[in-house]
């Protein structure tokens, strides 16, 4: 098999024909992601930005921006190619966000004004996409049932956290971050469960035909989890602390951001 045919493969085809992901492409995106990871971090410190709660409010557009691309992808509003489905979609989107802030950055430096004008120019970005959803609502096939299921299966689902929190301080300190990624399970269970949607990667996949029940995506979310935020937390204490920030906004990020993907296709009958 000659490069071109391994590309194709492994990263051209199942994208275009939805065949969601395969060993190969995974570890391949894992390694990008953290790199990019390390990347990002030492461009914000470069840039004097520091990753507190004014970073985080003013990414929160552009972290809306791709779940919002991908469902609009997925009704057929927005072309199926490789720059709107993931992972390109989400590449295009964290050019635009790194783009946008280094703009703004060489305008008006790391200070205060930073975080709002950065903001506001993410919610403009947002405002755009949303105005060709609503040009395009007729491709909508809008499916309010979504909420019998989904509404009682969150509930239950950060009601275990909560409880769990409540003896455990690794997951009491990082509550969010279980909560967000219980969100994110919670979509996937009842899209398979109910809806007749798939898994589309490897691992939860796997441990589902394993199971047999989606309801195991809950388990893999804690289990990944835990050890992570321990590693964060305990193992690196020493470390920067923008680091640490930074690592768990990128885990924020793909929690929310595939389960608000998946919540949106499902309500756009997608």
């Amino acid at each position: 098999m000659g490069l071109y045919e391994f590309f194709y493969e492994y990263f051209i085809k199942p994208i275009q024909e939805n065949q969601g992901y395969n060993p190969v492409n995974t570890v391949v995106y894992a390694i990008i992601l953290g790199v990019a990871v390390i990347l990002l971090y030492k461009m914000l410190k470069r840039m004097g930005i520091k990753v507190d709660d004014r970073f985080f409010k003013a990414l929160i557009p552009y972290i809306i921006l791709g779940p919002l691309m991908r469902s609009m992808t997925d009704v057929g509003i927005l072309p199926r190619t490789y720059l709107t489905v993931s992972p390109g979609g989400y590449f295009v989107i964290a050019a635009f966000a790194i783009a946008s802030l280094y703009v703004v950055w060489r305008h008006v430096g790391p200070g205060e004004k930073l975080y709002s004008l950065y903001r506001d120019f993410g919610w403009v970005l947002l405002g755009g996409l949303v105005f060709v959803l609503i040009i395009n609502l007729g491709k909508v096939d809008f499916n309010p049932e979504v909420f019998k299921y989904f509404i009682p299966a969150l509930i239950i689902a950060e009601a275990f956290i909560w409880l769990i929190s409540k003896k455990l301080a690794l997951v009491r300190d990082n509550s969010l971050l279980f909560y967000t990624h219980f969100y994110d399970a919670t979509t996937t269970f009842v899209g398979i469960q109910f809806l007749g949607f798939w898994e589309q990667h490897v691992l939860a996949r796997w441990l589902m035909d394993t199971f047999g029940t989606p309801a195991v995506i809950y388990a893999e979310k804690f289990l990944i989890l835990l050890p992570i935020v321990w590693i964060l937390d305990r193992a690196m204490a020493d470390e920067d602390p923008d680091l640490i920030n930074f690592v768990k906004l990128t885990m924020f990020i793909l929690g929310f951001g595939p389960g608000t993907r998946n919540l949106l296709i499902m309500l756009m009958g997608g």
